[in-house]
């Protein structure tokens, strides 16, 4: 375990000397700051708080946004250490390539928790300040928008070491890394529909459309954060939805986590077979 700790303190250390981590947290803290902000003004004629507002514009946000951080401070994680030739001053150490994919992930999910909760946190307090107490169920759904970003997050990131030990040159596992977010945050949900719209109610059921759902740990992420919540999955416009999803939010969670046991475990086993 000894190395493992040592891999990941290593990994947080470079991350937040990293002028990309820096960056990143405050761009996460101004973009949500920014809707939290503008996203309270209609909270009056709708009748709900302007937290509830917030989880629903950042749980949007988060979609496009940590996927992509994820993968761009991960798809190297492997892949960087061969092109610099460190991985064999690595691997000379008594430490085995499973200590340090497990180190690297953890210090890079640690990295992306400091930054999810500094960015969003921020603006949390931000409308508790403003706005006073709100409604009940509110402060809940924020939680658990923060810790499902986490585990998004590191979704991306175990998704992003596969790529990394599958191409071991940086620049193609960049572009594969785009692929990947474009895949599970656009294409993805866009073939969904036109196969919905296609089928016409006939083939796809509740439990069918539940089902491929969980196919991709974005729409997870999405199902977990607005329609867990009344309140939440009215505001978002999700509440049909709701009624449709077949699995709660134990479920959502369990298949979330999955995301990240199955590409990572997937990745340590390629990593331990191939040869640097």
């Amino acid at each position: 375990m000894r190395p493992v700790l040592i891999m990941a303190g290593r990994e947080f250390r470079d991350g937040i000397r990293n002028r990309r981590v820096v960056g990143t947290t405050l761009l996460m803290a101004a973009l949500s700051l920014t809707l939290a902000l503008l996203g309270s003004a209609p909270t009056g004629t709708v009748g709900a708080s302007a937290l509830s507002v917030t989880v629903v514009s950042l749980s949007s946000l988060t979609i496009f946004l940590v996927p992509l951080i994820a993968l761009l401070i991960s798809y190297d994680a492997i892949a960087g250490e061969v092109d610099r030739g460190t991985m064999l001053l690595l691997l000379s150490y008594p430490v085995t390539r499973w200590q340090i994919l497990a180190g690297k992930f953890i210090g890079h999910v640690c990295i992306l928790t400091l930054a999810t909760i500094l960015g969003y946190g921020a603006a949390g307090v931000a409308v508790g300040i403003a706005n006073g107490a709100a409604e009940q169920g509110a402060a809940a759904s924020f939680v658990m928008m923060l810790g499902s970003s986490v585990l998004l997050g590191a979704t991306f990131i175990a998704l992003g070491y596969v790529i990394s030990v599958v191409v071991w040159d940086p620049r193609t596992a960049a572009g594969v890394a785009i692929g990947v977010w474009l895949f599970f945050v656009v294409l993805y949900d866009m073939a969904l529909l036109g196969l919905l719209i296609a089928d016409q109610g006939k083939s796809i059921t509740p439990t069918v459309l539940s089902v491929m759902l969980l196919a991709n740990p974005a729409d997870i992420f999405r199902l977990l954060n607005l329609t867990g919540f009344s309140n939440i999955s009215t505001l978002s416009g999700m509440a049909g939805l709701s009624a449709q999803v077949m699995f709660g939010g134990a479920t959502l969670v369990i298949a979330l986590v999955a995301w990240i046991v199955v590409p990572l475990s997937a990745a340590g086993l390629i990593f331990a077979r191939r040869q640097i």
